[in-house]
């Protein structure tokens, strides 16, 4: 009854796995003979009872152990561990599943199985006494010593009778609690994936269910209870495809119901509830969020808090747990004691703020797997026990009852928490809840006051920059507060970043190297001895194909030459005679293994010519020179690139077994070389990777999962294709492209053009019925790419591909915009992880996480649009450039950039990247010094710029000044209007001081007119006067002149000339357009 290493009971509806049986029942055995003195308290024999089944959510060992050994829960079981046998009482039902582990047993720690069935009315008593006397036959002495789980009550008619049963015969009891916590705290790799999928589904439901939910909430200043949150988000969880989480509801349930607290009424402890009180969310008010999920009854656990409007004591208490909460995972590595991971956060919160140490719980967790809190594993400042690798811990550390500096009672006391799930690896620790963003910028949400309440706030606490009249959410803030939170997280950015690049400059790390070329391939020999060259009656020139060779006849002898020393060949006809002249490879050449040639006294032949009376003879030894070249030439190539392929694993096909993934009739692009007609293909998914084939067999094209570095999946909307596209790690060759970038792709409208001139009409029924075949034809072929894409997804998810991180992205449409990253106009989309453009070729795709910083360039008022320079974390890999992107998208962009982290610049002109990257490798200890990237903001600039305008203010160019009165009316009008605009320049910074509005500036604007003796003028002559003005201001200079006024172009140099001096030191170019 084993099927794939699966032991099936007799009913066939539950499987035991029998590899994870026989394993970790080796692992109990060997851990009971290894530490039975000091953990398993001496014992001859184990007992352990599972109570009967119960509708509270509880967490016992002898529970676990089930789980852990068998994969199930078997309530109302008792088994008994001998050093040979392994007892176990149970129904018929049990018995039958149990007894198909009796070969995997005996194989494993040579420990023979005895089933004890119960009748199903009976009390067992009598099979009871029976086990008892098989422990006593079997123990050394006549009083053996039997552990059990101390702590678990009895529940239940059976366990009753067994515990009276034991407490009643000669049989001693001691406890082997914690024997059975080691024995659980190490998890294998099957765990520990368990526990990763249950973490996946408590972050979906926190950052897609309820962050949203509270938001909506929050924004639309609904009334709903702590409870009926709880409820909400408890059937998130049991129901995974509602925060898109393809687990199935069977294997997931809860750790404990959600707790969501709020109003001044706070409970830090791991059994805290949520109350009937609604959820308050006024000024200065705690959200305290915590939500604990089990896959496969693995447990895992998050939690967070929501400031809404924090005052400066709670921001800066919430600051200091986060710095306590990070220091602390930081310590979670194999050696370390438990007690250091507590006493990390303690030191955090002493040197920052002591007074928050009191507040302080006394735990930083506990280890967690089959019981949310294991006992035996607690971060505390007692636990002296070693961290191992395989562990994992939910990290949770709270401040509590802290007050704040406000009158009302929901909001004067609050608590802080901050909890996630750990596993400890090799080098350290991973954060399995890491996708839950815990940052400042993530957690604080602007919750202003009324207008009423406003000055009270001005006397309590600091000015607030802006306080709307209707509270609103960090989403949804006016756009001055968005660009402040913006602004306040790049310069977080500019500071990590700075630091980052100071690291990995520090440690050589530029990037990668410039590869050489790749290697020759060995030297091209057209005959090996003399034997070989084929015998010819007359001197003529011949063309030698198969040998890839040029027989020359050269003073009475054929002289061979390979067809890669010619490098060019040409032919003139004249009257009588045509003439041949080939040019030869020389050292130094293009198609020339200058390494063979420079030999010392060698003499190299560089152009032969021969004259023929034959010209039909000529032009076809001439035509097959040529095409032989290109052949050779061609092919060598393809070899070259081929040499530096790196190797790939061999597909491995699946088999029937395995559930066929395949997209019919699909295009590829690059297409397949060759003159023949295009044809389809199918695109299939194997065991380690993709196989796409056409009915030619030379056309196939393997790709590997562990080669793909990015998937994408981009249904058709405004496009005319759905495609699939794969961005490799190393190159592979379609046909003889070499490439990186591989796409599966099919039209989903037919490109038809309608014959005669007439245009139908919209309401023309063959239109409509066209128009919905076409809807249909793009609906279908986008739910079958969608569900190719699942079924692939699915096949990644197993265990074997969790190291590769594999799965389709979805461009968001909604983020994109159109630029021109090449040579044509496109619309580039972001996804999660790339910025792609997949219609167009060449095609972009570029990994966020090699972006070391953006530039965004031309940026300036007026402007239709504007550049975009990506700069590599390797250095010496060109920038990328992304021009004429209109200025419309620029809010939209630096909002994208901002939430995925990547720090941005603004400048008004373009640079020149090529000099700047090289004076950064040449010196990169200048650059670190000179403030990293910080050269490159704009507003550092632009306050370094007033200065210099300022101190300039003193000098004036001696011709500027009028000599004499007696001037024309236009030039004192030119001088009034240039007079004019240099006073409004010289009042522009006081003007935007004040904050003046448009009214303001007109009706200022008008005073000045009437002060300059405007008002007595008619509309007529004001209109007159304008036109002639403007019309000045665009005719030629007239510097030239006597006594011109000054023009704006000596100050724009004035500007110019201070770009060159600030940027002499890193030798950087910009260009003026």
């Amino acid at each position: 009854m084993a099927d794939n290493g699966n032991a099936k009971g007799g009913s066939g509806t539950y499987t035991i796995n029998l590899d994870n049986f026989s394993k970790r029942l080796k692992v109990f055995y060997d851990h009971w003979k290894e530490h039975k003195s000091d953990l398993w308290g001496s014992s001859d024999a184990i007992a352990i009872a599972t109570p009967p089944p119960s509708e509270d959510l509880r967490y016992l060992k002898s529970s676990a152990l089930d789980i852990w050994l068998l994969g199930y829960e078997f309530p109302e079981t008792i088994i008994v561990f001998m050093h040979k046998q392994i007892h176990v009482l149970c129904s018929q039902k049990k018995a039958n599943l149990i007894g198909t582990l009796k070969k995997a047993a005996s194989e494993a720690v040579g420990a023979d199985i005895v089933l004890h069935v119960k009748a199903k009315n009976g009390d067992g008593a009598d099979l009871m006494d029976d086990m008892l006397q098989t422990v006593r036959n079997q123990s050394k002495s006549g009083n053996p010593l039997v552990g059990h789980i101390a702590k678990e009550a009895p529940e239940g008619k059976l366990l009753e009778t067994w515990a009276d049963k034991l407490s009643g015969s000669s049989i001693q009891l001691t406890d082997v609690t914690n024997g059975f916590s080691e024995l659980f705290a190490v998890k294998d790799t099957t765990e520990i994936t368990c526990v990763k999928k249950a973490a996946y589904l408590t972050t979906s439901v926190l950052r897609n269910f309820v962050v949203p939910k509270l938001e909506k909430v929050i924004d639309e200043e609904k009334k709903v209870s702590h409870s009926t949150l709880m409820d909400d988000t408890e059937k998130a969880i049991l129901d995974p495809l509602k925060v898109k989480v393809k687990l199935k509801p069977e294997n997931v349930d809860i750790c404990y119901p959600p707790v969501f607290q709020s109003g001044g009424k706070f409970d830090l402890r791991p059994g805290a509830s949520s109350n009937d009180d609604y959820l308050y969310y006024d000024s200065a008010s705690v959200i305290i969020c915590a939500i604990g999920s089990k896959y496969s009854s693995y447990c895992s656990n998050v939690a967070r808090t929501y400031l809404i409007d924090a005052t400066p004591t709670q921001s800066k208490a919430y600051e200091t747990l986060l710095k306590a909460h990070e220091a602390a995972i930081q310590t979670l590595k194999p050696g370390n004691q438990m007690s250091a991971v507590y006493q990390a956060a303690v030191a955090v919160i002493e040197k920052d703020a002591p007074e928050l140490l009191p507040h302080l719980t006394k735990s930083a967790g506990t280890g967690i797997g089959l019981e949310f809190r294991e006992s035996g594993l607690n971060l505390n400042a007692k636990n002296d026990r070693r961290i191992k690798q395989g562990m994992l811990f939910n990290v949770s550390l709270g401040l509590h009852n802290l007050q704040a500096e406000t009158t009302s009672e929901k909001t004067k006391q609050f608590s802080l928490l901050l909890a996630d799930t750990v596993s400890v690896t090799e080098k350290g620790n991973e954060i399995l809840t890491a996708p839950c963003s815990k940052a400042v910028k993530d957690v604080a949400y602007s919750f202003n006051e009324d207008e009423e309440d406003a000055p009270a706030a001005k006397v309590e606490s600091k000015p607030v920059d802006v306080v709307p009249t209707k509270a609103t959410l960090r989403s949804d803030n006016q756009e001055m507060s968005k660009e402040e939170l913006r602004r306040q997280h790049q310069a977080e950015l500019a500071r990590q970043k700075n630091e980052e690049t100071a690291r990995r400059l520090a440690g050589g790390g530029s990037g990668s190297g410039e590869g050489h070329g790749p290697a020759r391939s060995n030297e091209l020999v057209a005959y090996k001895n003399v034997n070989d060259v084929p015998f010819a009656r007359e001197l003529v020139i011949q063309v030698d194909q198969k040998n890839e060779a040029v027989l020359l006849p050269i003073y009475g002898s054929m002289v061979p030459f390979h067809v890669s020393t010619v490098k060019s060949v040409t032919s003139h006809q004249d009257n009588r005679t045509c003439t041949i002249r080939i040019f030869f490879n020389v050292p130094g050449m293009p198609f020339s293994n200058d390494s063979k040639l420079n030999s010392q006294g060698a003499i190299y032949l560089k152009e032969i010519t021969f004259r023929s009376k034959d010209p039909r003879h000529s032009s076809e030894v001439v035509q097959q020179i040529k095409t032989l070249r290109r052949q050779v030439a061609s092919r060598e190539s393809e070899r070259a690139e081929r040499a530096t392929l790196v190797t790939q694993e061999k597909l491995q096909i699946g088999n029937n077994r395995m559930k066929m993934m395949r997209l019919s009739d699909v295009w590829i692009r690059p297409a397949f070389g060759g003159r023949g007609r295009k044809l389809t293909g199918n695109l299939e998914a194997h065991f380690n990777g993709f196989r796409y084939s056409t009915s030619r067999a030379d056309e196939r094209v393997d790709i590997m999962y562990g080669n793909i570095k990015h998937a994408f999946f981009q249904p058709a909307e405004k496009e005319m294709i759905t495609l699939l596209h794969f961005h490799l790690h190393n190159h592979i060759m379609v046909g003889n492209k070499k490439t990186k970038d591989v796409q599966f792709y099919v039209e989903v409208m037919d490109v038809v053009q309608t014959l005669g001139g007439s245009r139908r009409s919209a309401l023309d029924p063959d239109e409509i019925e066209e128009e919905q075949r076409e809807r249909d034809r793009k609906n279908r072929i986008n739910m079958d790419f969608q569900n190719f894409v699942n079924k692939v997804n699915d096949h990644w998810s197993q265990p074997q591909f969790k190291g590769l991180d594999l799965e389709f992205d979805v461009p968001l449409r909604e983020l994109g915009f159109h630029g021109v990253p090449y040579k044509a106009s496109a619309f580039i989309i972001p996804t999660s992880t790339c910025l792609v453009e997949l219609i167009e070729t060449p095609f972009l795709v570029v990994s966020l996480s090699e972006i070391e910083i953006v530039n965004l360039e031309r940026v300036g008022f007026g402007t239709k649009n504007f550049d975009m320079a990506i700069v590599f974390k390797d250095f010496k890999k060109d920038v990328l450039r992304i021009d004429s992107i209109p200025s419309t998208s620029l809010d939209a962009i630096k909002e994208w950039l901002d939430t995925t982290d990547l720090k941005y610049y603004e400048s008004r002109l373009n640079l020149n990247w090529r000099p700047i990257l090289k004076t950064i490798i040449d010196d990169p200890q200048k650059f670190i010094d000179d403030g990293g990237w910080e050269f490159l903001n704009m507003e550092a600039s632009d306050s370094e710029t007033e200065e210099t305008e300022e101190s300039d203010q003193g000098y004036e160019p001696s011709d500027a000044e009028p000599e004499s009165e007696s001037e024309d009316d236009d030039s004192d009008r030119e001088s009034l209007v240039e007079s004019d605009d240099a006073d409004e320049e010289s009042d522009e910074d006081s003007e935007e001081e004040k904050g003046k509005t448009w009214e303001e500036l007109e009706r200022e604007a008008s005073n000045a007119d009437r002060e300059h003796g405007a008002e007595s003028d008619s509309e007529e002559e004001r209109r007159r006067r304008k036109a002639k003005t403007f019309g000045k201001s665009r005719a030629p200079e007239r510097s030239s002149f006597k006594g011109a006024p000054p023009s704006k172009k000596p100050k724009f140099r004035d500007i110019s000339k201070w770009l060159t001096i600030q940027t002499k030191s890193f030798g950087f170019v910009y260009i003026l357009y």
